[in-house]
């Protein structure tokens, strides 16, 4: 079903995990690395690469769109799967979700056999997409995914209940529809509910196995 991770010109496998806001993507992610290993797997969360927005105030900050493929800074994310896939270490952005713009830090994120690329816009994105080997689509209810998102966004990034729902209703949602949903299409697996999903996520894993053992 998939080859050896080579279709990109890339020397290494590269898997991207989409889906909606709260629809368990991190969950899959950190099962995989689990069990494959931290030391063949780098991984890029698209959500690093929103683009700065330390020149706006931080009021202007609180109403760009974040949900909207512009937001993202996608052309360096391809520079870095490049870099990594050429085994050069990149060092990931890091954006700051209290303060809504990029931290003057970053990761190093060193170069290893597999490449995992997280996000809920990363099969949105044509030049993006092209470079996966292997694409997972994480299909969740949106209720449930509304219901994460607010836990995640008051306790890990300083939201409010009230801003969270209203971020949902006027952006979140539209994505959504607009982008997300309809870039399930191009996913080589659809796996309900993530990484709660054992049967699909073992499965899943299973076949990286076998890969990690031949990149």
């Amino acid at each position: 079903m998939y080859n050896s991770g080579m279709q990109n010109n890339h020397t290494c496998f590269v898997i991207g995990i989409a889906g909606g806001s709260g629809s368990g993507k991190t969950t899959l992610t950190n099962a995989i690395v689990r069990e494959i290993g931290e030391d063949k797997i780098s991984v890029l969360p698209h959500d690093a690469y929103y683009r700065d927005q330390s020149a706006r105030s931080f009021e202007e900050r609180v109403l760009v769109n974040y949900d909207h493929p512009d937001s993202l800074e996608t052309e360096l994310l391809i520079e870095h799967i490049h870099a990594l896939c050429a085994g050069k270490a990149v060092d990931l952005p890091v954006y700051d979700f209290k303060l809504h713009t990029r931290a003057p830090e970053t990761v190093l994120v060193e170069a290893k056999p597999i490449v995992l690329v997280e996000g809920i816009l990363i099969f949105a994105e044509p030049e993006l997409r092209k470079h996966f080997d292997m694409k997972l689509f994480v299909d969740t209810d949106q209720d449930l995914c509304f219901i994460r998102r607010m836990q995640r966004d008051v306790s890990e990034r300083g939201r409010t209940v009230e801003s969270v729902i209203t971020q949902y209703l006027t952006t979140v949602r539209q994505s959504y529809i607009e982008f997300v949903e309809p870039s399930k299409r191009f996913a080589d697996v659809i796996i309900p509910e993530g990484g709660m999903n054992t049967v699909a996520s073992e499965m899943v894993i299973a076949r990286l196995k076998a890969l990690a053992r031949g990149v």
